[in-house]
């Protein structure tokens, strides 16, 4: 009977596009635990099942590797949970408040706090790369709450009153107090305190019935 051998993340010979997409995965998740300056390469190497060889092949040096990371894996995390729900959303308040109770209250999420914020604060003030790499994906997403947000007010499910930039920037804000809150108190029940907060606040976003019924009255003669 053949021994059975433990499946490793090793990949296949000469495919330059999984040893790629490998390297950058095992990246992600070390910066996303220690963060970019204390991740280590090594532990990486062996996640992926790569030598160092194979990692300089595709990246200069570590700096090439994280802005990598941040360009290609946390870009597509916050478009996948933000851009993708609300691109030609029916109801703009209704698809923000589905993200928001989207959001994972995890042990291990809980504890890494949001990949995008993290790397912001550690490396902005250090490395122009890494600021404008982060400051690119915040500007996306504050540009496309503010997007569905026009929208609404256009179709009248967001209150005429509502400020479409300054609200969006608000929730991108408060989004991201709440998550490192509760990364430091490792409670998740601080960060569903803060998105039931955020909730109740997007609703008040929205064109009451009074307002509707006003608006749907013909002019006095």
């Amino acid at each position: 009977m053949k021994k059975a051998h433990a499946k490793t993340n090793r990949p296949a010979a000469r495919d330059p596009v999984r040893t790629r997409e490998a390297l950058l995965n095992a990246a992600f998740a070390e910066i996303h635990r220690s963060g970019f300056r204390s991740a280590d390469v090594d532990a990486i190497l062996r996640v992926a099942g790569v030598t160092k060889g194979a990692l300089y092949h595709h990246f200069e040096n570590k700096e090439a590797l994280g802005y990598a990371v941040v360009d290609v894996v946390v870009a597509d995390i916050m478009r996948q949970k933000w851009q993708v729900p609300l691109r030609d959303a029916e109801n703009p308040i209704n698809a923000l408040i589905a993200v928001l109770k989207g959001t994972s209250l995890e042990k291990h999420d809980i504890e890494c706090g949001c990949p995008l914020n993290n790397i912001a604060q550690e490396m902005s003030p250090l490395d122009e790369g890494f600021r404008r790499r982060t400051a690119k994906l915040f500007r996306e997403w504050q540009g496309a709450i503010a997007k569905t947000l026009r929208e609404g007010r256009a179709h009248g499910d967001v209150d005429q009153g509502v400020d479409p930039d300054q609200s969006s920037t608000f929730l991108i804000a408060a989004y991201e107090g709440y998550i490192s809150l509760a990364k430091n108190s490792q409670n998740g029940a601080d960060l569903k305190a803060g998105l039931d907060a955020m909730v109740r606040y997007l609703d008040t976003l929205r064109v009451q019935p009074t307002d509707r019924l006003q608006a749907s009255r013909p002019p006095r003669s």
